[in-house]
């Protein structure tokens, strides 16, 4: 599970010739073993969190790996109620990978991405991408042009 998701987002970034390493390692499900295992600092490592809002869209929500989201905050950026975090199978069906490896460039699967501004304090990020054994490492500055989310201020 989540090879398709490792080969389609490694295809669209060569596709638009945007510069990346592939790192490989034991499985990590978690930023805290993603950050110790690839030997990084954890606010490197972007989380990919899918969410669902009480009128029913399903959204993506990119923070640094030390950070969480303020679920209030954001709901009220995007003028939602409230925000929850979607189940297993909805992170499944929505993006074809297991929660612990969604990638951020949720624009792939139709989903709008938001990114906290912390994020941009990054120069080099990491984050998985479909696989628990595989890590994208690359310029910040080409994650924003793969994946043109929008910017906005939410994490604690």
């Amino acid at each position: 599970m989540g090879e398709k998701e490792f080969n389609s987002v490694c295809g669209f970034l060569k596709s638009n010739k945007i510069d990346f390493k592939i790192l490989t390692h034991a499985p990590v499900h978690t930023s805290e073993e993603a950050a110790r295992i690839r030997g990084k600092p954890l606010s490197g490592g972007v989380k990919a969190i899918v969410l669902k809002s009480s009128d029913g869209k399903v959204l993506q929500a990119l923070v640094s790996g030390d950070k969480r989201i303020d679920l209030k905050k954001l709901a009220k950026i995007i003028g939602t109620k409230r925000l929850s975090l979607a189940s297993p199978i909805e992170v499944l069906e929505k993006t074809g990978c297991e929660i612990g490896s969604v990638h951020p460039l949720g624009n792939l699967s139709g989903l709008t991405v938001y990114m906290d501004k912390k994020v941009l304090e990054n120069e080099i990020v990491d984050f998985s991408v479909g696989l628990h054994t595989h890590t994208i490492e690359m310029k910040c500055a080409d994650l924003l042009k793969a994946i043109n989310p929008k910017i906005e201020e939410y994490s604690l």
